[in-house]
């Protein structure tokens, strides 16, 4: 008689969708694995700030591991007409460490009784009607009911399920040894630059005893990219810091077209290229992704409502950010000053909580009026 898959999920991938994902299915009941290459903790180019529903999708799973809470933001344009406002009702971003938050993810994951297989390199996957199969790089392979991909937009998983992305943009990041001055001023406060090139922006993140600095425009300006980097840390009066980490990444958002799941084979977080296309945060859409395909995948049913799901809820808000990335290309000027007023602030403090809807104000007739003819129109 032939043997059933030896999992009900495998899980490749050992970032914020994938161990969301093996949480939300080994809490369900399901026999879970996940296929991490790397070894936790790990580093991971990350800007690092929760938003309110990422805190509230991890407070309840793990002891999030926050280096700092920000009450305050200050805006400046190109270096330029600088202004900081406060929040009065609660942080707008927690910051971590992505080594520190992926590991606590992980432990969370095996509490939950998922198993985590380390230094296992994925090479490929392939399915039948009844089991997809996991092939790693030393020859072994692993057979699971379902597949969930979280492995990066660049990875086996996505490539087999055929994610399309329309959207590629390089970020650049130094982690800096902040020194007692440094922390004393930026405590409780990040910065946001927009930059000179359309659509670019930049930022300082305080993390405790070291600043994430770093910025991002789209690919194919990775000259301007690194000269960007180069003078906003000079312009901070950061040059001289001891630089800990430099590195960069790409981030790819899929098309509205692009499918999320391939037979039974899902994909989640920036496997799918599932994040938000101006601000260009993904942890927050690993989350939902990877807690979604991880429910779905272990409910033994229609493999469909993941799909149904991210179009619902997911889709909405990207195409929202689209949008919005384009309006801010063509006037970054006007996003800026809007910022400053008490309405746009509130909206922005709202969204980082997790309290606001881009998707649903952009659906108000005056709003979409507005916003169309500033030249943010909406795709197709």
């Amino acid at each position: 008689m032939q043997q059933g898959p030896e999992w009900d999920v495998a899980v490749v991938g050992a970032g914020p969708a994938g161990l969301s994902a093996a949480h939300a299915a080994a809490s369900a009941g399901a026999r879970v694995i996940v296929l991490e290459r790397a070894e936790h903790p790990r580093y991971k180019t990350c800007g690092g700030g929760l938003l309110g529903v990422s805190m509230r999708l991890s407070a309840p799973r793990l002891d999030v591991p926050a280096r700092d809470r920000i009450h305050a933001v200050t805006f400046t344009h190109d270096g330029r007409r600088g202004f900081t406002r406060r929040s009065a009702d609660g942080p707008v971003v927690t910051m971590v460490q992505r080594d520190d938050f992926d590991h606590a993810w992980c432990r969370a994951a095996v509490r939950a009784g998922a198993i985590v297989r380390e230094n296992a390199l994925v090479r490929a996957v392939s399915q039948d009607e009844g089991t997809a199969t996991v092939a790693l790089a030393d020859d072994s392979t692993v057979t699971a009911r379902v597949v969930i991909g979280a492995d990066g937009s660049a990875g086996v998983t996505a490539r087999h399920v055929g994610v399309v992305f329309d959207q590629q943009d390089l970020g650049l990041e130094v982690e800096l040894a902040a020194s007692e001055t440094d922390r004393r001023r930026w405590r409780g406060r990040l910065l946001l630059d927009w930059g000179r090139v359309p659509g670019s922006y930049g930022w300082l993140f305080p993390k405790g005893d070291q600043l994430t600095v770093g910025v991002i425009m789209a690919k194919g300006r990775g000259a301007e990219t690194k000269r960007y980097l180069r003078e906003f840390v000079a312009r901070l009066g950061l040059a001289d810091r001891v630089v800990l980490r430099d590195s960069g990444h790409l981030t790819r958002c899929r098309s509205d077209s692009a499918p999320v799941r391939r037979g039974r084979v899902l994909v989640a977080g920036d496997a799918a290229g599932l994040l938000e296309p101006w601000t260009r945060e993904g942890i927050s859409y690993a989350l939902r992704s990877g807690t979604w395909a991880g429910t779905v995948a272990a409910g033994g049913g229609d493999l469909s409502e993941y799909d149904r799901l991210i179009g619902a809820d997911l889709a909405p808000e990207m195409a929202a950010g689209r949008r919005l990335l384009s309006l801010f290309g063509r006037h970054p000027g006007l996003v800026h000053a809007v910022l400053a007023s008490p309405l746009g602030w509130r909206a922005f403090t709202r969204f980082c909580q997790g309290d606001f809807s881009m998707a649903r104000v952009l659906r108000r007739r005056a709003v979409d009026v507005a916003v169309s003819l500033l030249g943010g129109r909406p795709a197709g």
